[in-house]
């Protein structure tokens, strides 16, 4: 009897390769990253600086850095849209993608939100009561209050709505907001003040001489005026646009605050305003 064939056992596959991921970069490697992340912001940022319109020997200079490396960054920065390049002059200006970041970030500035970390380092590094407040239909209104561990009595809250002549908020949006409505306000309140108020302010021209210094001292400065006892220090905050959009203002009891312009609380309140005008996008003009 014929024997049968064994059948041969099917070859075993060969097993399939494992897939390989991509090796994670070195650290080296990845610290060379962030530092060009870091280069090519700061040359984004120092354009911005400049106006948002430089040369780019300018921009170099101005960023610390050779006009040869500054021009491989200028070139990304380009080609994402970033910045443009103007065929003519060869100048470099913000272009359409960072406009578009610029409009975004604008439309989420809140002042009162931006002087929240100011208020909080007066309260602290002062040990004062301080306030933000943004102009209303009826004046000045307070929006956020901070008190340091021992408060002073004041009858002022967020809500309140300040006095357009003396208060020193008041006396800020006053001499350096000019706007029609504004000066209305002032004007009712001077003609309902009683004459022992308005004894207090110039007999020619009262809220002229209000805004002129206010003007001269940029910052509002006020002793027993609003409130018996209580002395204020109160310093504009601007937007983007340049426009007074909010004042901080420090107060405590007279006897132991010193309003004076070029004194420590007012040097701090002007600090911490400026600090919040630069959140919210306003640059300082340039001295000429």
């Amino acid at each position: 009897m014929a024997s049968t064939p064994k059948k041969k056992a099917p070859a075993a596959k060969p097993k399939a390769a494992a897939a390989k991921l991509p090796a994670a970069p070195a650290p080296r490697e990845r610290r060379q990253r962030v530092q060009s992340a870091e280069t090519g912001m700061a040359v984004l940022k120092g354009l911005a600086r400049m106006g948002g319109n430089a040369g780019l020997s300018g921009l170099a200079a101005h960023v610390g850095e050779s006009p040869a490396k500054v021009h491989r960054y200028l070139a990304s920065l380009v080609q994402e849209g970033l910045v443009a390049q103007d065929v003519d002059s060869q100048r470099y200006r913000l272009g359409p993608e960072a406009i578009n970041i610029g409009l975004a970030a604008m439309r989420q500035s809140d002042p009162v939100r931006a002087a929240e970390p100011a208020l909080v380092r007066l309260r602290e590094g002062l040990e004062v009561t301080c306030f933000v407040a943004v102009m209303g239909n009826k004046g000045p209104t307070v929006m956020r209050f901070e008190e340091p561990g021992l408060p002073v009595t004041v009858n002022v809250r967020a809500g309140s709505v300040m006095s357009m002549l003396w208060s020193a908020t008041g006396r800020a949006f006053l001499g350096l907001l000019n706007e029609r409505s504004v000066r209305e306000l002032a004007e009712q309140e001077l003609a309902a003040a009683p004459r022992e108020m308005r004894a207090q302010l110039d007999a020619k021209q009262p809220i002229e001489a209000l805004r002129a210094e206010v003007r001269a001292l940029r910052c509002a400065v006020v002793r027993d005026t609003y409130l018996r006892g209580i002395s204020a220090v109160a310093a504009p905050v601007h937007d983007f646009t340049g426009r007074v959009c909010a004042v901080i203002t420090a107060l405590g009891a007279s006897g132991g605050f010193d309003p004076s312009a070029d004194g420590e609380i007012a040097t701090a309140v002007l600090r911490e305003a400026a600090a919040t005008s630069e959140v919210l996008g306003y640059l300082v003009p340039k001295e000429c």
